[in-house]
C-alpha cells in the first residue's frame, strides 16, 4: 500500500503503475458523480463534485473508499472540474482552490488505506470544456489554440503533480488540439500520465479519426496507457483495438453506462448498457487499465473485479 507523502518525500515503495500494467490488468473505480449522488450530495452546481473539495470532503473520501472496497486499485481523484477559473467564480482565491486540488489526491490516498492492498491514486485533470459546465467537453474545438489550452491546463498540472499523485489522468479529452495541449503541460513534471479520450464512433468527439489522435502519444515515455473513457460501451472495444496498435501502449478503458448526457437539462437519458463481461474482449483487444465512468457504480466495479478474477488477472 502506498503511503500518502509530500511532494518533497520519496516516491513509494512497490511497484509503479506502469510496472503493474506491464504485469496484467489493473483495475479502475467507476463514476464519482454518481456515487456522491446516491450518499445524498447535490452535484447541480458548475464545479459540479468539485464543490464537495470544499464544502463536504468527507462525502468525497466515503465514495472513493466505496470504490476500493469493491475491488478497484486505482482512485480518480475529484478534481475533474477542479479549475483556479472554476473556484475564481464562487469567490474562492488561488491559495485556497491549490489547496482544495492538493486535498483531492489526499482524500483518495486515505480512502485507499482502508483496504491493506496495492492502490494507485491518479489525480484527474479534466478537459477545458469542463470548466464551461455547458457540455463542451463532449464537443471540444472551443476556438482556442493550442497555446491558449496550454495557458489554461498548466497551474492545475502543476499543482495536481505537486500534490504527490501516482499517475495524472488526462481524461475525456474530445480532441486533438488539447491533447497536444495537456502533454506538452505534463512534460517534465515528473509525473506518469494516462491520456484517454472521449469517443462517439471511431472518432474524436470533435470528430478526428483515432488513430490520428492516438499516435501523439506514441513515442512518450511519460504516457503509460492511453485510450477512452466516458463514450458508449459499444464504442469502447474498437478504440481499444486501434489504441494498442497505433501506439503499442497498455490500453486504458472506462465506458460510461450507455446512457447520454443532456447538457441542456443536466440530466442523464436512455438506459445502461454497460456489461462486466465485455472486458474479456477488451483484454484481447489490449487493454490493461479498465474501469467505467459515468454512472457505473461500485457494484459493476465488483462485478469487474469478479471477471478479472475469473480470467487470473
Amino acid at each position: 500500500m502506498h503511503s500518502a507523502r509530500t511532494p518533497d518525500e520519496d516516491a513509494p515503495t512497490g511497484r509503479t503503475l506502469g510496472e503493474a500494467l506491464a504485469e496484467g490488468t489493473v483495475l479502475l473505480d467507476g463514476g464519482l458523480s454518481n456515487q456522491l449522488e446516491a450518499q445524498g450530495c447535490d452535484l447541480s452546481d458548475a464545479l459540479w463534485s468539485a464543490r464537495l473539495l470544499s464544502d463536504a470532503p468527507q462525502q468525497i473520501e466515503t465514495a472513493h473508499t466505496a470504490y476500493a472496497r469493491a475491488g478497484a486499485q486505482v482512485l480518480i481523484t475529484a478534481s475533474y472540474q477542479a479549475t483556479f477559473e472554476g473556484f475564481a467564480r464562487r469567490g474562492t482565491g488561488r491559495a485556497r482552490a491549490a489547496e482544495l486540488m492538493a486535498a483531492s489526491v489526499e482524500s483518495a490516498r486515505r480512502a485507499g488505506a482502508v483496504t491493506g492492498r496495492e492502490l494507485w491514486v491518479a489525480a484527474s485533470v479534466g478537459p477545458y470544456g469542463a470548466m464551461l459546465a455547458d457540455g463542451s467537453e463532449y464537443r471540444g474545438r472551443y476556438g482556442l489554440t493550442v497555446r491558449e489550452l496550454e495557458r489554461f491546463h498548466r497551474p492545475r498540472a502543476e499543482t495536481l503533480a505537486g500534490a504527490g499523485p501516482d499517475v495524472m489522468a488526462l481524461e475525456t479529452v474530445p480532441d486533438i488540439d488539447e491533447a497536444e495541449a495537456l502533454l506538452r503541460v505534463v512534460e517534465g513534471l515528473g509525473v506518469p500520465v494516462w491520456l484517454s479520450y472521449g469517443v462517439a464512433g471511431d472518432r474524436t468527439r470533435a470528430g478526428q479519426p483515432l488513430a490520428e489522435a492516438f499516435a501523439l502519444a506514441a513515442g512518450i515515455d511519460q504516457v503509460v496507457a492511453v485510450g477512452v473513457n466516458c463514450c458508449d460501451p459499444a464504442d469502447a472495444g474498437r478504440a481499444v483495438e486501434v489504441a494498442a496498435a497505433v501506439t503499442g501502449k497498455p490500453v486504458v478503458v472506462y465506458p460510461n453506462s450507455g446512457e447520454e448526457w443532456d447538457a441542456d437539462g443536466r440530466a442523464w437519458t436512455g438506459r445502461g448498457t454497460f456489461a462486466p463481461g465485455r472486458v474479456r474482449d477488451w483484454q484481447r483487444a489490449g487493454a490493461r487499465l479498465v474501469g467505467g465512468c459515468c454512472r457505473v457504480g461500485p457494484s459493476e466495479i465488483a462485478a469487474l473485479a469478479d471477471q478479472l478474477e475469473a480470467a487470473g488477472a
